[in-house]
């Protein structure tokens, strides 16, 4: 049985543990109820996790809303609905809210529990890839507006985060990779963070998992249990050591973003229906590093290099077409935006990447 438990250490009083492991599904209750006094419990679940695993999520003195699956979702009309059911339910202010489902799930429950009666107790177990290894951990809670994603939020840490890795046996293959997509993120920006912490991720110097993705490819595309549960590890441990130093993305915490600021443009001028979150991060990338070579930050070796990591997963089968002007006014409309220029996370040598701001 592959157990392993991290702890993100958040001060003065908001560190919380994250577990991941295959235990039963049915588990869960007793792990819920371990993690909090409340004596309501207020489930968010995705619709397509409510159908596969509602029987086995049984938890004692809870209320069930489902959230219908898409980004799109993630919206201010459902985050109304949700509050005016914790409200029509009588949720207390010792009671909790636990999210289960992909990111949309974690980000818009997350938001409800840091507002409603001021914030109650929140927990999430997160049933994909790209929520284990991104979304979950960090506190970063919100919903989408016409203008932008993620523009209405809040920091507001988890109590406890269940990585069951059982979920992820029935993810199918498009949004198993939309999650390779965040972990190979991991990669570009792990040195960089080494670097920054001053060894504090690894110790003296840094894993390679730039390296370590490359040559276990095949094992990580065929769901080898042992190594998924590693590849979330690591890219848990860089994220954690990260959001330890910079909760609220003051600075160090803004190379999270890699991919991000093109690929929330993408999102959005897609409607948040073409691509899931993971591929417009991948395209996101592999602008990152054309415009950062572009630039003159990086060789043409170690664009090849990262081009060839993006390739290796699958995960961008060919560059989409926008119109440029709609593209730039959007990227303008992104949160990370400062005195009117796009703040952009690109790579500046074969090991760090850092933030750089231009007007487009």
């Amino acid at each position: 049985m592959l157990n392993k438990e991290l702890f993100v250490k958040i001060p003065p009083n908001k560190s919380y543990p994250v577990f991941i492991d295959f235990e039963p599904i049915e588990n869960l209750e007793n792990k819920v109820f371990a993690c909090t006094n409340a004596n309501k419990i207020l489930i968010v679940i995705n619709e397509k996790v409510n159908k596969l695993y509602g029987k086995k999520l049984n938890i004692k003195n809870s209320i069930k809303f489902v959230l219908k699956d898409g980004e799109h979702r993630k919206n201010f009309k459902n985050y109304k609905r949700i509050l005016d059911f914790a409200l029509k339910n009588k949720l207390e202010r010792k009671d909790a809210i636990v999210a289960i489902g992909g990111g949309v799930v974690g980000d818009i429950a997350g938001f409800v529990a840091a507002t409603y009666l001021r914030g109650i107790d929140f927990i999430q177990i997160p049933t994909t890839l790209l929520a284990c290894v991104d979304s979950s951990v960090g506190g970063k809670v919100a919903i989408n507006t016409d203008y932008g994603k993620n523009l209405v939020g809040a920091f507001y840490q988890p109590k406890a985060v269940f990585c069951n890795l059982n979920f992820l046996k029935t993810l199918d293959k498009r949004h198993f990779k939309t999650g390779l997509a965040e972990v190979v993120k991991y990669a570009f920006i792990e040195a960089a963070a080494t670097s920054l912490l001053a060894g504090e991720v690894w110790g003296e110097g840094y894993l390679n998992f730039f390296d370590f993705l490359m040559n276990n490819s095949d094992k990580i595309l065929a769901r080898n249990e042992e190594i998924l549960a590693e590849i979330i590890e690591i890219s848990l441990k860089i994220k954690a050591s990260i959001v330890e130093k910079d909760e609220k993305e003051q600075g160090l915490r803004k190379i999270l973003n890699f991919g991000h600021t093109y690929g929330h443009a993408v999102e959005k001028i897609t409607n948040y229906k073409k691509y899931t979150h993971g591929e417009a991060v991948a395209i996101g990338m592999v602008f990152a590093i054309n415009l950062a070579f572009k630039k003159g930050l990086i060789s043409e070796e170690y664009k090849n290099e990262g081009l060839e990591l993006i390739k290796k997963y699958n995960l961008v089968k060919k560059m989409p077409e926008f119109n440029e002007k709609r593209m730039i006014e959007l990227m303008k409309a992104d949160k990370k935006v400062k005195d009117g220029k796009i703040n952009f996370i690109l790579p500046s040598s074969k090991s760090f990447v850092d933030c750089f701001e231009f007007e487009l």
